[in-house]
């Protein structure tokens, strides 16, 4: 039942990077691609739907990861409690620069709350892909289950180690990159003219590096955990994961040129997916990496009760089914190119 649970969990940060992941590069993007006033409504107006929705993932994995696994939950919420901190205020950023500039028709303002949308837009994919980083890295766990990290130190794989080092930046660079490219494609998606191909003219630039920093963060990560590929060695399916990864990578690059975006955002979206997957197959059964690994947190040693998770199973589905019906429902009511017209945005 512990490992049902750890692959729900694992699904749904998938699912919130994927949704919101395009919300975040859009933002990423918004202050270079989209040039007038109107070009970023249209943007504001592509993600402007369904951009807070998207979050509610984020909250569904946090509640589910409080409920299934309430020993890392605690752990990693007080030993991240900074970056954590750090993270909800610029959500709440991205959220008060989307409002505020349709609420405040001055040009002065607007150009301020379109670069706190923007910046904290870009912060925040770094501060996710860091998050990652950490997770596969390790930290300073002792028996007692619980750690602090300060946010930096000496930026090495040391002891005394920090949230950002040049691991985990490296990860963040990559989220940032990842997501950047995801964003810009959507937007080339649901809007057209000079912001459309704008926005392909990002995506294509961010390919080359999203390819570098695929397999640089790859070989990083072998380097500091050679453990990592045990689960690839014992289990040879998982051989079909980075498959999918690179086919993904080389569908982008052919759909993105002809003016496929559809095709170029599902497979952002499935190497977004699959990279998360792989991750999780390689450190399961671990849910929370320590540096010394006597002290691992895992599928076994920090979920809550048989008894409780298998009732939990039941109101999980249930939430489930309504929220992907929710989000089918909103997703086909908004489909389509965004049109500009009397609105919020």
């Amino acid at each position: 039942m512990s490992t049902l649970w750890f692959w729900i969990v694992a699904a749904m940060i998938a699912t919130y990077v994927v949704l919101d992941g395009f919300d975040i590069g859009a933002g990423a993007i918004y202050l270079l691609a989209a040039k007038t006033n109107d070009e970023r409504r249209r943007v504001l107006r592509a993600i402007g739907p369904v951009w807070d929705g998207n979050e509610v993932w984020l909250l569904a994995a946090g509640g589910t990861l409080y409920f299934a696994f309430p020993k890392l939950y605690a752990s990693s919420f007080s030993g991240f409690y900074l970056p954590l901190m750090m993270v909800l205020w610029l959500l709440m950023l991205r959220a008060i620069g989307i409002e505020f500039r349709a609420h405040i028709e001055h040009s002065v303002w607007q150009d301020f709350f379109d670069v706190v949308f923007s910046v904290s837009s870009i912060l925040l994919a770094v501060f996710f892909g860091a998050a990652l980083g950490n997770v596969v890295r390790g930290v300073p766990l002792d028996a007692t289950g619980y750690f602090f990290e300060p946010l930096w130190t000496n930026f090495k794989l040391n002891a005394d180690i920090g949230v950002l080092d040049w691991y985990t930046v490296l990860i963040g660079v990559m989220a940032l990159v990842t997501l950047t490219a995801h964003g810009s494609y959507y937007v080339a998606l649901k809007t057209d003219a000079d912001l459309g191909r704008r926005a392909r003219g990002f995506a294509l630039l961010c390919w080359p590096l999203q390819f570098f920093l695929t397999f640089s963060a790859l070989v990083a990560t072998y380097f500091i955990r050679p453990t990592i590929m045990a689960n690839y060695r014992n289990h040879p399916i998982g051989i079909l994961i980075p498959i999918v990864v690179v086919a993904c990578l080389a569908v982008m690059l052919w759909a993105n040129p002809k003016g496929k975006e559809k095709l170029a955002f599902i497979a952002s979206g499935l190497y977004i997916a699959f990279m998360l997957v792989g991750a999780a197959f390689a450190l399961y059964p671990v849910v929370l990496s320590a540096r010394e690994h006597q002290y691992d947190l895992t599928i076994y040693n920090s979920a809550a009760g048989s008894h409780g998770l298998r009732v939990g199973l039941v109101w999980w589905t249930l939430g489930a089914i309504l929220a992907v019906g929710y989000f089918v429902f909103v997703y086909w009511k908004f489909r389509g190119k965004v049109q500009l017209g009397e609105g919020h945005y």
